[in-house]
């Protein structure tokens, strides 16, 4: 009698989309936001409502698609958790053609995902990935593999490599018995090309202890209250924690602010290279 009790109000668990890392699992659009003029929101539909995507936090997931008779692989970290039942949210930042020099054919899978309609599918495989957030300050980093307790996270993102740091922000924010601090530094080009400013805002007014925010531009308009410029010596020890052997410092950006800008200042600030990380 015990054990059919037990057995009744037993949690169950969710069904797990990504069931295996190897295998694409085909998804369905079924809403595009547009949240500026170049950066939409997708949602597709998980394979039941009673799913979630069944993503470790820290990990990505892969999108492929066959794009001009090439098969197109690309790495995204959705903003949405395994909170959410039934679907799984991307914010995707849209390269078009002939708008930037340097790139005039744009982002060949960004430019397919703008292009997909309602109740088209496209395939999604993961979890993929070198770093859990296990939650409550433990890090596992199995590119060594090492297992870190952390007290306080550093995060240096560029344009679209906010995605990775939200995840882990909003996973620590929600937990009220984990105490570790966030400190983001974000750098953009311009003011308007920060993505997703408005949760990161609402995240730090609602934590404000726990989630240190800070900006910085290449072009700055009028009256910016934060930095201007990349970055630097003096933001990386201004808006990061100071070094110390529970802190790490998580980095995703273009390689060329990785190596140029981020790096050697974290060197000149005294961070070890044993407590970095880079997606």
């Amino acid at each position: 009698m015990n054990f059919i009790f037990r057995l009744l109000f037993a949690k169950r668990r969710p069904a797990i989309t990504l069931q295996d890392p190897n295998i694409k699992y085909a998804l369905r659009l079924v809403d595009k936001e547009i949240v500026s003029h170049d950066t939409r929101k997708f949602r597709f539909a998980l394979p039941s409502p009673a799913h979630v995507l069944g993503l470790p936090i820290g990990q990505h997931i892969y999108l492929s698609a066959r794009i001009d008779g090439k098969l197109v692989v690309r790495p995204y970290t959705p903003v949405s958790s395994d909170d959410d039942k039934g679907f799984v949210d991307l914010v995707v930042k849209i390269y078009f053609k002939d708008v930037h020099p340097k790139f005039p054919e744009g982002g060949k899978m960004s430019q397919y995902l703008e292009s997909l309609k309602i109740s088209d599918t496209i395939d999604f495989r993961g979890p993929s990935g070198l770093l859990v957030y296990k939650g409550k300050g433990k890090t596992i980093k199995e590119s060594h593999p090492l297992s870190l307790m952390t007290k306080h996270l550093g995060m240096i993102a560029g344009g679209t490599g906010i995605t990775p740091m939200l995840q882990i922000i909003t996973a620590v924010m929600k937990d009220p018995k984990d105490k570790t601090v966030c400190h983001l530094l974000f750098a953009n080009q311009t003011e308007k090309d920060i993505l997703l400013r408005p949760e990161l805002e609402e995240i730090q007014v609602n934590n404000p202890d726990r989630f240190k925010l800070w900006f910085t531009v290449d072009r700055a308009p009028a009256n910016w209250e934060y930095s201007q410029g990349f970055i630097n010596e003096e933001m990386v020890r201004d808006h990061l924690p100071a070094p110390s052997d529970d802190t790490l410092i998580l980095m995703c950006g273009p390689p060329p602010m990785i190596q140029f800008a981020c790096n050697p200042n974290l060197d000149k600030v005294g961070h070890s290279e044993s407590c970095r990380f880079t997606f």
